[in-house]
Protein backbone atom coordinates (compact mmCIF):
# COMPACT_ATOMS: atom_id res chain seq x y z
CA UNK A 1 0.00 0.00 0.00
CA UNK A 2 2.94 2.31 0.85
CA UNK A 3 4.49 1.71 -2.55
CA UNK A 4 1.41 2.35 -4.91
CA UNK A 5 0.62 5.56 -2.19
CA UNK A 6 4.23 6.35 -3.52
CA UNK A 7 4.33 5.87 -6.97
CA UNK A 8 0.60 7.47 -7.05
CA UNK A 9 1.87 10.82 -5.85
CA UNK A 10 4.86 10.92 -7.92
CA UNK A 11 2.81 10.77 -11.00
CA UNK A 12 0.97 13.62 -9.87
CA UNK A 13 3.03 16.02 -9.26
CA UNK A 14 4.49 15.13 -13.06
CA UNK A 15 1.10 15.87 -14.08
CA UNK A 16 0.63 18.92 -12.16
CA UNK A 17 3.92 20.36 -12.97
CA UNK A 18 3.24 19.96 -16.84
CA UNK A 19 -0.03 21.68 -16.19
CA UNK A 20 1.33 24.15 -14.16
CA UNK A 21 3.32 25.30 -17.26
CA UNK A 22 0.04 25.61 -19.26
CA UNK A 23 -2.73 26.96 -17.15
CA UNK A 24 -1.34 30.62 -16.76
CA UNK A 25 -1.44 30.32 -21.28
CA UNK A 26 -3.75 31.85 -23.28
CA UNK A 27 -5.56 29.50 -25.67
CA UNK A 28 -5.58 29.60 -29.55
CA UNK A 29 -6.80 27.24 -31.99
CA UNK A 30 -4.43 26.72 -34.73
CA UNK A 31 -1.68 27.75 -36.96
CA UNK A 32 -2.64 30.68 -39.20
CA UNK A 33 -1.63 33.53 -41.27
CA UNK A 34 -0.75 35.43 -37.81
CA UNK A 35 0.06 32.38 -35.28
CA UNK A 36 3.61 31.16 -36.49
CA UNK A 37 4.38 28.58 -33.55
CA UNK A 38 3.25 26.20 -31.21
CA UNK A 39 4.27 24.61 -28.13
CA UNK A 40 3.03 21.35 -26.66
CA UNK A 41 3.64 19.62 -23.18
CA UNK A 42 2.54 15.74 -22.37
CA UNK A 43 2.78 14.03 -19.23
CA UNK A 44 1.33 10.64 -19.28
CA UNK A 45 2.33 7.68 -17.08
CA UNK A 46 0.69 4.15 -15.76
CA UNK A 47 0.66 2.95 -12.30
CA UNK A 48 0.49 -0.77 -11.04
CA UNK A 49 0.36 -1.89 -7.50
CA UNK A 50 -0.59 -5.98 -6.36
CA UNK A 51 0.53 -7.69 -3.49
CA UNK A 52 3.60 -9.36 -4.89
CA UNK A 53 4.44 -6.28 -7.39
CA UNK A 54 4.66 -2.94 -8.59
CA UNK A 55 5.42 -1.11 -11.32
CA UNK A 56 5.53 2.65 -12.28
CA UNK A 57 6.47 4.70 -15.58
CA UNK A 58 5.67 8.54 -16.98
CA UNK A 59 6.27 9.38 -20.03
CA UNK A 60 6.77 13.19 -20.22
CA UNK A 61 6.92 15.03 -23.38
CA UNK A 62 7.69 18.86 -24.35
CA UNK A 63 7.38 19.90 -28.26
CA UNK A 64 7.93 23.69 -30.20
CA UNK A 65 6.94 24.22 -33.67
CA UNK A 66 7.64 27.11 -35.86
CA UNK A 67 5.49 27.74 -39.04
CA UNK A 68 6.25 30.32 -41.36
CA UNK A 69 5.17 30.28 -45.06
CA UNK A 70 6.46 27.39 -47.04
CA UNK A 71 9.29 26.78 -44.07
CA UNK A 72 8.78 24.28 -40.76
CA UNK A 73 11.02 23.91 -37.55
CA UNK A 74 10.09 21.21 -35.12
CA UNK A 75 12.07 20.38 -31.93
CA UNK A 76 10.78 17.85 -29.36
CA UNK A 77 12.24 16.24 -26.30
CA UNK A 78 10.73 13.42 -23.91
CA UNK A 79 11.90 11.75 -21.05
CA UNK A 80 10.41 8.08 -20.23
CA UNK A 81 11.23 7.33 -16.07
CA UNK A 82 10.40 3.97 -14.90
CA UNK A 83 10.41 1.23 -11.89
CA UNK A 84 9.60 -2.34 -10.92
CA UNK A 85 9.46 -3.49 -7.92
CA UNK A 86 12.16 -0.87 -6.65
CA UNK A 87 14.19 -1.92 -9.66
CA UNK A 88 14.85 0.73 -12.69
CA UNK A 89 13.46 -0.43 -15.80
CA UNK A 90 13.38 3.35 -17.92
CA UNK A 91 15.54 6.04 -17.95
CA UNK A 92 15.19 6.93 -21.46
CA UNK A 93 15.82 10.59 -22.82
CA UNK A 94 15.39 11.86 -26.65
CA UNK A 95 15.93 15.33 -28.09
CA UNK A 96 15.15 16.03 -31.80
CA UNK A 97 15.06 18.99 -34.60
CA UNK A 98 14.23 19.04 -37.95
CA UNK A 99 13.39 21.86 -40.96
CA UNK A 100 11.78 21.04 -43.84
CA UNK A 101 11.11 23.50 -47.02
CA UNK A 102 8.01 23.19 -49.10
CA UNK A 103 7.27 25.11 -52.49
CA UNK A 104 9.68 24.08 -54.74
CA UNK A 105 7.71 21.15 -56.53
CA UNK A 106 3.61 20.17 -55.88
CA UNK A 107 3.93 17.61 -52.28
CA UNK A 108 7.58 17.33 -51.93
CA UNK A 109 9.93 18.78 -49.64
CA UNK A 110 13.13 18.56 -48.31
CA UNK A 111 14.31 17.80 -44.95
CA UNK A 112 17.13 18.01 -42.61
CA UNK A 113 17.36 15.96 -39.08
CA UNK A 114 19.29 16.22 -35.84
CA UNK A 115 18.74 13.61 -32.91
CA UNK A 116 20.29 12.82 -29.86
CA UNK A 117 19.52 9.72 -27.71
CA UNK A 118 20.20 7.88 -23.95
CA UNK A 119 18.44 5.42 -22.78
CA UNK A 120 18.59 2.71 -20.13
CA UNK A 121 16.36 0.16 -21.46
CA UNK A 122 17.54 0.10 -25.12
CA UNK A 123 21.14 -0.35 -23.56
CA UNK A 124 22.24 3.32 -25.12
CA UNK A 125 24.80 5.51 -23.82
CA UNK A 126 24.26 7.78 -26.64
CA UNK A 127 23.45 7.89 -30.11
CA UNK A 128 23.68 10.62 -31.92
CA UNK A 129 22.20 11.33 -35.95
CA UNK A 130 22.14 13.70 -38.53
CA UNK A 131 20.92 13.08 -41.88
CA UNK A 132 18.23 15.32 -44.97
CA UNK A 133 16.28 13.57 -47.11
CA UNK A 134 13.34 14.04 -49.42
CA UNK A 135 9.77 13.61 -48.11
CA UNK A 136 6.72 13.92 -49.85
CA UNK A 137 2.92 14.85 -48.75
CA UNK A 138 0.40 11.87 -49.61
CA UNK A 139 -2.54 13.61 -47.80
CA UNK A 140 -3.09 17.53 -47.07
CA UNK A 141 -6.05 17.65 -45.57
CA UNK A 142 -6.26 19.05 -42.01
CA UNK A 143 -7.98 16.43 -41.04
CA UNK A 144 -6.25 13.60 -42.92
CA UNK A 145 -2.58 14.61 -43.30
CA UNK A 146 -0.05 11.72 -44.61
CA UNK A 147 3.99 12.35 -45.21
CA UNK A 148 6.09 9.85 -46.36
CA UNK A 149 10.44 10.83 -46.13
CA UNK A 150 13.13 8.88 -46.88
CA UNK A 151 16.83 9.99 -46.72
CA UNK A 152 20.06 9.31 -45.00
CA UNK A 153 21.53 9.71 -41.86
CA UNK A 154 25.27 10.08 -40.23
CA UNK A 155 25.39 8.13 -36.98
CA UNK A 156 27.60 7.41 -33.85
CA UNK A 157 26.47 5.26 -31.34
CA UNK A 158 27.81 3.94 -27.86
CA UNK A 159 25.94 1.14 -27.30
CA UNK A 160 26.57 -1.11 -23.53
CA UNK A 161 26.99 -4.83 -24.34
CA UNK A 162 27.23 -5.93 -20.70
CA UNK A 163 28.22 -4.60 -17.48
CA UNK A 164 31.38 -4.08 -18.61
CA UNK A 165 32.17 -3.44 -22.48
CA UNK A 166 30.74 -0.85 -24.61
CA UNK A 167 30.61 -0.70 -28.45
CA UNK A 168 31.27 2.33 -30.05
CA UNK A 169 30.75 2.92 -33.72
CA UNK A 170 29.73 4.97 -36.54
CA UNK A 171 27.53 3.95 -39.25
CA UNK A 172 25.25 5.50 -42.44
CA UNK A 173 21.90 4.85 -42.02
CA UNK A 174 18.78 5.03 -44.44
CA UNK A 175 15.92 6.54 -42.55
CA UNK A 176 12.44 5.31 -43.69
CA UNK A 177 9.62 7.53 -42.10
CA UNK A 178 5.68 7.52 -42.16
CA UNK A 179 4.06 10.20 -40.29
CA UNK A 180 0.06 10.65 -40.00
CA UNK A 181 -2.36 13.21 -38.18
CA UNK A 182 -5.97 12.80 -38.39
CA UNK A 183 -8.82 14.36 -36.45
CA UNK A 184 -11.94 13.17 -36.65
CA UNK A 185 -15.40 15.45 -35.38
CA UNK A 186 -12.80 18.43 -34.33
CA UNK A 187 -12.35 16.30 -30.84
CA UNK A 188 -10.69 13.18 -31.25
CA UNK A 189 -6.91 13.22 -32.34
CA UNK A 190 -4.94 10.26 -34.18
CA UNK A 191 -1.15 11.20 -34.58
CA UNK A 192 1.74 8.69 -35.65
CA UNK A 193 5.33 8.63 -36.16
CA UNK A 194 7.18 5.09 -37.23
CA UNK A 195 10.75 5.01 -38.81
CA UNK A 196 12.60 2.04 -40.02
CA UNK A 197 16.07 2.80 -40.16
CA UNK A 198 18.98 0.41 -41.82
CA UNK A 199 22.32 0.29 -41.66
CA UNK A 200 24.11 0.26 -45.00
CA UNK A 201 27.09 -1.49 -43.49
CA UNK A 202 25.06 -4.69 -41.96
CA UNK A 203 21.85 -6.19 -42.46
CA UNK A 204 21.73 -7.33 -38.81
CA UNK A 205 22.14 -3.54 -37.94
CA UNK A 206 18.73 -1.94 -37.47
CA UNK A 207 16.35 0.38 -35.65
CA UNK A 208 12.45 0.69 -35.15
CA UNK A 209 10.98 3.62 -33.65
CA UNK A 210 7.15 3.63 -33.69
CA UNK A 211 4.74 6.22 -31.68
CA UNK A 212 1.29 6.66 -31.98
CA UNK A 213 -0.86 8.93 -29.76
CA UNK A 214 -4.69 9.16 -29.27
CA UNK A 215 -6.36 12.15 -27.69
CA UNK A 216 -9.97 13.19 -26.58
CA UNK A 217 -10.49 17.07 -26.49
CA UNK A 218 -11.15 18.56 -23.25
CA UNK A 219 -11.29 22.03 -23.95
CA UNK A 220 -9.81 23.89 -26.88
CA UNK A 221 -6.07 24.04 -25.10
CA UNK A 222 -6.35 20.50 -22.50
CA UNK A 223 -6.73 16.98 -24.09
CA UNK A 224 -6.95 13.46 -22.40
CA UNK A 225 -4.40 11.59 -24.20
CA UNK A 226 -3.11 8.00 -24.62
CA UNK A 227 0.25 6.94 -25.73
CA UNK A 228 1.85 4.31 -27.37
CA UNK A 229 5.78 3.82 -27.84
CA UNK A 230 8.15 1.02 -29.07
CA UNK A 231 11.26 0.89 -29.94
CA UNK A 232 14.09 -1.65 -31.25
CA UNK A 233 17.30 -2.03 -31.57
CA UNK A 234 18.88 -5.37 -33.35
CA UNK A 235 22.34 -4.64 -32.40
CA UNK A 236 21.78 -4.72 -28.93
CA UNK A 237 18.56 -7.00 -29.09
CA UNK A 238 16.79 -4.90 -27.01
CA UNK A 239 13.39 -3.16 -27.37
CA UNK A 240 10.65 -1.60 -25.49
CA UNK A 241 6.74 -1.36 -25.36
CA UNK A 242 4.90 1.33 -23.67
CA UNK A 243 1.19 2.47 -23.49
CA UNK A 244 0.36 5.84 -21.24
CA UNK A 245 -2.36 7.26 -20.60
CA UNK A 246 -2.55 11.22 -19.08
CA UNK A 247 -3.27 14.83 -19.94
CA UNK A 248 -1.57 17.08 -22.77
CA UNK A 249 -1.71 20.77 -23.68
CA UNK A 250 -0.67 23.03 -26.52
CA UNK A 251 -0.60 26.69 -26.92
CA UNK A 252 -0.44 28.80 -30.21
CA UNK A 253 0.95 32.32 -30.76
Amino acid sequence: MFVFKHYSLALLRWVITGLCCVMALTMRAQFSDSVHHNIGFGATGIINSTNSNSSFVVNNAIRYNINKKNRYFNSNAAWIYGRQNGRQTNNDFTAAMDYNVYGWAPHWYYWGLLTFEKSFSLKINSRSQGGAGLGYTLSEKKEANIVISNGLLYEYSNLKIDSVNNDSYSTIRNSFRLKYHFVFAQVITLDGVHFWQQSLSSGEDYIIKSSSSLSVKIKKWLSLSTALTYNKVNRTDSRNLLFTIGLSADYYF
